[in-house]
C-alpha cells in the first residue's frame, strides 16, 4: 500500500491551481531563472503580486531562489515531489 501525503497534495495543487502561478512556472521552465521584475513584466502583473505569487510556488518547493547581490534569481526546483513534477512534465 502506498502512502500518500495528502497534506503535501494540497500544497502542491493548490500553488499550481492559478494561472499566474502555472505561468509563471511555465516561463520559468522554458528560461530557466528570471528575476521577479523579468517574471513581473512576462506575465504583465505588479512586482508586489508576482512576488506573493513566488512566494506561494517557493513554499510548496515547486521553485527555489538564488539571492545575488540585490537581486534574487527563482528557478523550477530539481527537486520537487513527484506529484509536482507529473504535473510540470505536462508543460
Amino acid at each position: 500500500m502506498v502512502t500518500i501525503n495528502l497534506r503535501a497534495y494540497e500544497i502542491v495543487l493548490k500553488a499550481l491551481a492559478n494561472k499566474r502561478r502555472f505561468a509563471i512556472v511555465e516561463f520559468l521552465k522554458k528560461n530557466g531563472e528570471a528575476t521577479v521584475g523579468e517574471i513581473a513584466e512576462t506575465i504583465k502583473l505588479s512586482f508586489t503580486s508576482t512576488s506573493k505569487h513566488l512566494l506561494i510556488l517557493d513554499k510548496a518547493d515547486i521553485l527555489i531562489k538564488d539571492q545575488r547581490n540585490k537581486e534574487v534569481y527563482y528557478m523550477v526546483a530539481s527537486d520537487t515531489s513527484r506529484l509536482a513534477k507529473q504535473i510540470l512534465s505536462e508543460l
